[in-house]
């Protein structure tokens, strides 16, 4: 096994990003005080991890696979 160690905090670094999930959500589907902060839009699109949680909500697709990578996580499409 091939695991990388940080010495520094004591932990082993996980070589692989976490894989989150992408898909679009209808905003009328989501409570009041987001819809509110959806400013017109019908579709937002949310980031969940391997547990469903969400993570994030944001604007458009592209933007949801950049703030993924941005931390280090591997985005996939759900449909």
């Amino acid at each position: 096994m091939d695991t990388t160690y940080d010495f520094e905090n004591g932990t082993a670094v996980d070589p692989e990003p976490a894989i989150v999930y992408v898909r679009s959500v209808k905003v009328d589907d989501l409570p009041e005080d987001v819809q509110q902060q959806a400013e017109g839009l019908d579709t937002l699109y949310a980031v969940h991890n391997e547990d469903g949680e969400r993570l994030a909500l944001v604007r458009d697709r592209a933007l949801a696979f950049v703030l993924a990578k941005q931390h280090d996580m591997d985005p996939v499409a759900v449909h």
